[in-house]
């Protein structure tokens, strides 16, 4: 018989759903949502003027999350960073886990990783393009995860309903 995870609702759990959110942070929450959830950041970055996207960037240093909004959505919520240790995926805890755990309980989940690139800093990035995550790993150990809301085929930001 198959248990169905039940979904959590506060971002303590930091788990991740894929083309959703983390948590109560949904993909397409404007920023007055997300101030209202997260309160403050400690810092706004704005993107440089050669980036290919205008984005802010609200960073909550002690939380370990980095938010990310593009210009071109209106600023809605479209990609989260974190390197919480809480951090979940498909229930399991992640944090500290090595490349093949990660891409073991991926494959338990039906998904095949598109690419694994060694970085120039001598991170391993694990790579699930459809998915829209990226994985980094130090010494063989998942630091950080980098993820965000799905894009179709022909570029259209599919935001969760």
């Amino acid at each position: 018989m198959q248990t169905i995870q039940p979904q959590p609702n506060s971002t303590e759990e930091n788990e991740i759903v894929l083309g959703t959110g983390m948590g109560p942070l949904k993909f397409g929450a404007t920023q007055d949502q997300v101030r209202a959830l997260m309160g403050e950041p400690e810092e706004i970055e704005e993107s440089e003027e050669d980036d290919e996207f205008e984005h802010q960037a609200w960073n909550y240093l002690e939380e370990g999350y980095s938010l990310y909004f593009d210009r071109e959505d209106d600023y809605r919520l479209s990609c989260i960073e974190t390197d919480h240790p809480g951090l979940r995926i498909f229930g399991q805890p992640i944090h500290g886990k090595s490349v093949e755990e990660i891409q073991e309980l991926m494959r338990q989940n039906g998904l095949e990783s598109t690419e694994v690139e060694r970085m120039d800093t001598g991170e391993t990035r694990l790579s699930y393009e459809k998915e829209m995550i990226d994985l980094y790993f130090d010494e063989d150990q998942l630091q950080f995860v980098n993820f965000g809301v799905f894009i179709s085929d022909d570029l259209e930001v599919q935001w969760p309903s």
